[in-house]
């Protein structure tokens, strides 16, 4: 018998070795324990460990049960069917719980005894990772050179970003997050919405609403909806006055009979909370470390079906510390071959999950983002999505500390520490990249300023600028900035007194107040951070892919490569560095005599202090009948300032290296 597996196998000893050089990942489960038999050198790298035959499946795996990978496999052995995958994101915990992450296609097929009676399951697995990841590289320059070039958007992908929030506020006691992934993203269009609104007391309105059908249409019935439901809540704060209101609308607006919304009141001071569901799925409350429940339904009509709304048609329940609420529509029920029964408790479970960061580890993603944008992740995956999806999550966090610095005159480096505690306290409250950057850019103006102007008569250990930053219970920032000093009146000119000029520009409202005891500024500004419109390439990544940051140190290089005279600066241009470039520029263009491109690409900050010595080179160079080509791409820090302050610079690169 040996001799006829031999003609017509192959020697057992080569088999194994070839089969122990597979570059597949390949593994061998029996029984209904699912122990390993057999695994090739590639699935024990993937593991993790050298010696796994004799353990099961879930001793190799225990991550697996909350990215949903278990219940998957023990189906394929119980039912005998085989289950096909391709780029799976996975995280595979070393016996530290260090995540590894990969992207694999795989099959996992059972096989059978002599009886015909499934004996256990293989699986076969291609590690995809490097081809995904490249992939997502190219995706991600893709969008960057069209946000950069493109002169115009689509119709329908414009209405639709214009009528959904853009962005969601940042509260000291609540984390709020959206997400919104559409039916079909070749349209981008459809008539889910949500909002997040803060009353005048404190309170926040939570709202995921849903109207029937889908594309233009769908899209202007729900703005008009979202719209009318807003202003009710801001100009009463009664959350039944707010849904009559929009019911009695639904009556007359067309096409917006029988859609769906469910409202939340919340206060983030005690957790307290009012909520009605009109004909709408009820929220689920996320407790912290536990389990997901739903809410019970208030029982409520749809829109505009001749209902009305009173206290019998709402309900109550309390957030506690730590806990979350998600709100959301039906699409995420709705999913192919999903019963509402067995789809409401993968809900549940993988929203709690994903709360408590048990899904798709990721520590540097806010809870409620990490929810609303790994629980559609996970659950469309496998069954795909036929309805617009949409999820917002709020959760009860503790306040952040106030940040309070000090800075003297003449102490060195205090900019660039400046700059990194705003950065580290801005990411702590939540703020979003681009209030982040606004904030963090006007306060570092006020205090350069505040340093600069009051104390041109004195240089004593009192020659000090305050610094103090809180964010108020209705999410807006403030800043103070307070010296001791002698308040001179500005005088702005092309090269002088840009500071105030450029932080006016970048906040909601500056006010500044002196006396005979020194000058405080008072900067206050709204903290948003965006909402995410997603699809379904961009759910591979579980986030929105930040672009690597720049060298905080500056670096001035030549580049030879250009058929003219052409630099690079990467860093911050300020009131510490600003010389330091003016002498680099004035260098590489001979004192203005030949034409000299500067790419500002990599410059992470520029001050007024950058601005003025910029306005100095051109006159220079002006004089010389030579040119200075200031090189900035669009959204970058440098073009985001030069267009403040109307300086004429390149946007595209005027050379191809």
């Amino acid at each position: 018998m040996g001799d006829d597996a031999d003609r017509r196998v192959g020697d057992a000893r080569t088999i194994r070795d070839r089969f122990d050089s597979l570059s597949l990942l390949v593994a061998s489960y029996e029984g209904p324990e699912l122990r390993v038999i057999a695994a090739n050198a590639a699935f024990r790298a993937f593991v993790g460990r050298e010696f796994v035959v004799g353990r099961t499946y879930h001793e190799l795996f225990p991550e697996f049960a909350a990215q949903r990978i278990s219940p998957m496999v023990e189906k394929i052995f119980a039912t005998g069917e085989a289950q096909t995958g391709r780029e799976w994101r996975f995280q595979v915990a070393d016996p530290g719980d260090t995540r590894r992450e990969y992207y694999l296609d795989f099959v996992i097929e059972p096989y059978r005894d002599a009886d015909g009676a499934v004996a256990g399951i293989t699986a076969i697995g291609i590690d995809v990772t490097d081809q995904v990841r490249r992939r997502m590289a190219e995706q991600e320059r893709a969008i960057e050179a069209e946000r950069r070039y493109a002169r115009a958007l689509d119709v329908i992908s414009a209405l639709q970003q214009q009528l959904l929030p853009p962005s969601l506020p940042v509260l000291p006691r609540l984390e709020v997050a959206g997400s919104y992934l559409p039916a079909d993203a070749d349209t981008a269009a459809g008539g889910d919405w949500f909002d997040a609104v803060v009353l005048t007391d404190g309170r926040v309105a939570l709202v995921v609403g849903d109207v029937v059908g889908h594309g233009l249409a769908a899209s202007a019935t729900m703005g008009q909806l979202r719209v009318l439901l807003r202003e009710r809540l801001l100009s009463t704060g009664d959350l039944l006055v707010a849904v009559n209101a929009v019911n009695t609308a639904a009556g007359w607006i067309p096409g917006a009979r029988a859609a769906t919304v469910c409202v939340a009141v919340l206060d983030p001071a005690d957790g307290a909370m009012t909520y009605v569901t009109a004909g709408h799925p009820a929220p689920l409350l996320l407790p912290a470390g536990g389990d997901g429940a739903f809410l019970p339904a208030t029982g409520a009509r749809p829109l505009g079906v001749g209902a009305s709304f009173g206290a019998e048609t709402t309900g109550t329940a309390t957030l506690d510390p730590g806990a979350a609420v998600l709100l959301y529509t039906d699409g995420v029920l709705e999913r192919p071959g999903r019963p509402l029964s067995q789809a409401s408790v993968e809900l549940a479970q993988v929203a709690a999950d994903a709360a408590a960061n048990r899904v798709l580890r990721d520590d540097a993603l806010p809870t409620a983002e990490r929810i609303t944008i790994q629980t559609v992740e996970v659950l469309t995956r496998m069954t795909g999505h036929t309805d617009d999806i949409t999820l917002l999550a709020a959760r009860r966090v503790d306040p952040p500390a106030p940040l309070r610095m000090t800075l003297a005159l003449h102490q060195d480096d205090q900019l660039r520490q400046l700059r990194t505690r705003l950065s580290d306290w801005l990411s702590t409250c939540g703020a979003g990249d681009q209030d982040a950057g606004a904030i963090r850019h006007a306060v570092a103006e006020l205090a350069t300023n505040s340093l600069d102007h009051a104390y041109l008569d004195r240089a004593d250990d009192d020659a000090t600028c305050e610094i103090t930053l809180t964010v108020r219970p209705d999410g807006r920032l403030e800043a103070r900035v307070r010296d001791h000093g002698t308040w001179r009146e500005p005088r702005p000119s092309a090269d002088r007194g840009l500071g105030l000029q450029l932080a006016t520009a970048l906040v909601d409202r500056l006010h500044l107040h002196h006396d005979d005891h020194g000058t405080t500024a008072v900067l206050t500004h709204t903290l948003t951070r965006p909402a995410h419109l997603l699809t379904t390439e961009q759910l591979f990544s579980g986030r929105p892919v930040t672009p690597p940051g720049q060298a905080d140190p500056l670096i001035v290089i030549d580049q030879p490569w250009a058929p003219s005279p052409r630099i690079r600066i990467d860093g911050p241009i300020d009131a510490t560095t600003s010389a330091h470039v003016e002498i680099a520029v004035r260098t590489a263009g001979s004192a203005g005599t030949t034409d000299l491109t500067v790419d500002l690409t990599g410059v992470t900050h520029l001050a007024s202090a950058g601005v003025a010595a910029f306005h100095r080179l051109a006159a220079e160079h002006q004089v010389n009948g030579t040119t200075l080509w200031w090189y900035a791409p669009t959204a970058t820090p440098a073009d985001v300032i030069l267009t403040l302050v109307g300086l004429p610079h390149l946007t595209e690169d005027p050379h191809t290296p």
